[in-house]
């Protein structure tokens, strides 16, 4: 056996797991995980020196998680890519999604007075107008989203999904409004839980800003407190956003959100934000920043 097979089970032999006993362990067949590997390469064997095939442990967890995903009408190639992009349940961050997947978005320290600037204009020139968008708002604290609710009622009207994600207190389970957006309890320690994100995935109007609260700030003004933060308008980019939220919130019950992850599941189709949208977008920033002493 090679050294970093040894490595890897801390030189025990015994804990590497045979294709038999992996689809025992995650109740698939041979042939089905044989397949898997031929056409997606996952998952990924071990090999001994003899060539036969060895799982780890780790592996079980995996094939598990395609499973859940594949039984909540996730595509199998969509549900392959998730698991190994996100190998420990509940860790789902929009922010560290984008800056795994896109490093080449620039990242930037905002004030949340400038977040906000850019969050209401994204809301009215890209959610409010793209045709039948796919939407995601997350807000931290419900007071922050009370704030917003009035807004996110009429773009729900007009999109063709409305999710909002946020700490709602006494707020067990997801809530699918009649006239807004389907709001997704989260518990404090989801990461999503400190992130802020408005994604508009549309073909004509796609756009993307999620932002990570810095940690210290207990005493800086509410508006003053820093955030980093991406801004993307990149179809693609986008795309990984809006998957991202929409697995929260299925993970959360939410409902429509199984449709949704459907939905996205494909890559978007060559688009671009138009520019003129962008370009009053951008004006409504300058006017709202101007308005707040930004």
């Amino acid at each position: 056996m090679n050294t970093s097979l040894n490595s890897a089970q801390g030189g025990d032999p015994d804990r590497l797991l045979t294709i038999g006993t992996l689809a025992e362990r995650t109740g698939l067949s041979t042939a089905t995980l044989r397949m898997w590997e031929q056409r997606h390469g996952f998952p990924t064997p071990q090999r001994l020196e003899s060539g036969h095939r060895r799982y780890l442990e780790a592996d079980v967890a995996a094939v598990e998680r395609v499973v859940r995903r594949r039984e909540a009408g996730v595509r199998l190639d969509v549900a392959i890519a998730d698991s190994i992009a996100d190998p420990e349940p509940g860790g789902l961050s929009v922010y560290a999604e984008l800056r795994r997947k896109h490093p080449h978005v620039p990242v930037q320290r905002l004030h949340k007075r400038t977040l906000l600037a850019l969050s209401w204009a994204i809301e009215d020139e890209f959610c409010a107008k793209a045709e039948r968008a796919m939407i995601f708002g997350a807000f931290q604290h419900e007071r922050h989203y009370e704030a917003a609710r009035l807004r996110w009622n009429e773009l729900a009207m007009v999109s063709g999904a409305a999710f909002v994600l946020a700490q709602f207190p006494g707020m067990e389970q997801p809530q699918a409004q009649e006239r807004g957006p389907v709001l997704v309890p989260l518990p404090p320690d989801e990461p999503m839980a400190r992130e802020w994100a408005i994604v508009c995935d549309s073909f004509e109007l796609p756009a993307a800003l999620t932002a990570w609260e810095l940690p210290g700030q207990l005493g800086v003004p509410d508006r003053e407190r820093v955030f980093e933060s991406m801004l993307t308008f990149d179809p693609t980019t986008v795309r990984d956003a809006a998957r991202t939220c929409a697995r929260v919130a299925q993970r959360a019950g939410g409902e429509g959100a199984s449709s949704a992850l459907h939905e996205l599941a494909d890559q978007p189709a060559p688009g671009y934000a138009d520019l003129a949208s962008v370009s009053a977008m951008l004006g409504r920033v300058l006017a709202y920043v101007d308005r707040f002493g930004g």
